[in-house]
């Protein structure tokens, strides 16, 4: 195993693989750095001395300057380190070509054919409510389903519980209705009940208007102000959804209907030495099969945007990949905060300093294909191949976009560990061998493995095994667990 790891040869920083003591020595190259003191696992330490307002290089771009001297062989992290980045960008489109690193293999899952010709890798049965205020109702009747029937012939039976649908204006208003939408036509779902109350703001029959055309048998409505007993009338409605969920089959379907979508949450020094690159290697894999994957976390983009505005397809898409930039910067500067407020505490523990740092190991998740779309928010996919979504990156709003705009399952590397899961099945991985260790009860994969021994494309491999046993029923943790979540941003007031 490495003790540390230049990344970039262009770097002039190191990163600990393990704690370091002070006194340790790391050779690179030519180079030997005698530690000045010690350096935790996944935080940096200078491959040679930094006056005050040099440049901090890492995975060969800079992501900071120094706010002090730093001597060779110290410890660099948010105390003597500051972002580079400022206000707003303007951007040049600079196309570079992008060679294709894998072939298509032809290769299947066992999936559920829809009526619409979709494709789903759950048959759940689903209560989505049009509002908070029937929540109660929704989990009293998804548990009252499950002791009923013990779930036999169906994967799951669930209610997503939110706290909207009613009191939001605008924007906001809008933004409840399209991801309520996006839930009820998923595929994943054989069977939703859309429960309603009567009064609010997102009414029934607007609400029914905004799904289009859509399987009548399978997505059935209740406004429980109609009804004498909502939960005996929900509950006829539930069996006879459930009478018809539980005939569905899996079959053989093309690996080109799969659609990932790319999440990282409480990283780490290793997130983009570890788990991050092996999701790009994937999303290259899947891409080239034909099939789907979508990047989001829009913030954790600042500062290494560039990289995936000259991957764009065309002019066009990457016209749209500045404007959702930008949109989200002006978002903060509306809101009065500033942009680069980010890392996290914990991120920050884990040994990322600044933002920079930050986006460069997130958006290794999109390995190296082509940008072929971008999606606003509560959008659905309709452009195979990697996309970008709008959305911030708080873990339960964008996981919930993420499985909105019609990922199947979303892949979610930490490197601090976390139990959420939204509403799709939701495969975490870790950055780092101890975290697997240690939560084996929230970790489906570890990535941390890369720096011990595994080369990528051995374990790029057997995760794409793994990922594939999910899409056909393998269940995560989390849904072994029973977590299952959804929010929704919210931008504006509330009445």
């Amino acid at each position: 195993m490495s003790d540390y790891i230049q990344i970039n040869p262009s770097d002039n920083v190191a990163v600990a693989l393990r704690a370091l003591p002070k006194g340790f020595s790391a050779t690179i190259g030519d180079n030997t750095v005698t530690l000045a003191e010690d350096i935790p696992a996944g935080h940096k330490f200078a491959l040679r001395d930094f006056a005050e307002g040099d440049k901090v290089i890492k995975y060969g771009f800079p992501i900071s300057h120094t706010t002090q001297a730093v001597g060779k062989g110290h410890w660099l992290n948010e105390h003597n380190v500051h972002t580079n980045l400022s206000g707003l960008s303007t951007y040049t489109y600079n196309p570079t070509h992008v060679k294709p690193v894998f072939t298509d293999e032809h290769r299947t899952f066992k999936g559920y054919v829809r009526k619409n010709g979709d494709v789903g890798i759950r048959n759940e049965i689903w209560i989505v409510p049009t509002v908070g205020c029937v929540n109660g109702i929704a989990n009293r009747l998804a548990e009252q389903l499950r002791n009923e029937t013990h779930c036999d012939g169906v994967d799951a039976i669930e209610a997503f519980p939110h706290n909207y649908g009613c009191s939001q204006l605008g924007d906001d208003h809008e933004n409840t209705r399209k991801i309520l939408r996006d839930i009820v036509l998923h595929p994943n779902a054989g069977a939703v009940l859309v429960l309603s109350l009567g009064c609010e703001n997102n009414q029934p029959d607007a609400f029914r208007e905004l799904l289009g055309d859509y399987d009548e048998s399978r997505i059935r409505f209740m406004v429980c102000q109609r009804v004498d007993d909502e939960v005996e009338e929900g509950m006829r409605i539930l069996r006879e959804l459930y009478a018809i969920a539980r005939e569905d089959r899996r079959t053989d379907v093309p690996l080109s209907k799969l659609r990932v979508g790319l999440k990282c949450g409480g990283s780490d020094g290793l997130s983009g030495i570890t788990a991050n690159p092996m999701l790009g290697v994937f999303s290259d894999w899947l891409v080239a099969q034909g099939g789907t994957t979508v990047l989001t976390e829009v913030p954790e983009m600042f500062g290494a945007e560039t990289l995936l505005m000259n991957r764009c397809r065309d002019e066009r898409v990457f016209n749209d990949t500045v404007s959702m930039i930008n949109n989200f910067k002006e978002y903060f500067i509306q809101a009065g905060q500033p942009i680069y407020e980010n890392p996290s505490p914990g991120n920050k523990a884990g040994g990322i300093s600044t933002l920079e740092e930050k986006s460069l190991g997130c958006t290794q998740k999109s390995g190296s294909s082509t940008v072929e779309a971008v999606l606003s928010y509560g959008s659905r996919l309709s452009t195979p191949g990697l996309n970008l979504l709008s959305a911030p990156g708080n873990d339960l709003v964008a996981s919930t976009a993420l499985g909105a705009a019609g990922c199947h399952l979303v892949l979610f590397t930490t490197g601090r560990g976390t139990p959420f899961a939204t509403f799709v099945p939701t495969i975490k991985v870790s950055t780092n061998t101890p975290l697997y260790n240690s939560k084996r009860q929230w970790i489906d994969f570890n990535a941390g493995t890369l720096v011990s021994g595994d080369s990528m494309k051995e374990i790029s491999s057997r995760f794409a095994e793994f990922v594939l046993d999910v899409a056909g029923g393998q269940r995560t943790n989390s849904e072994k667990n029973g977590y299952h979540e959804i929010a929704i941003l919210k931008k504006g007031v509330t009445l």
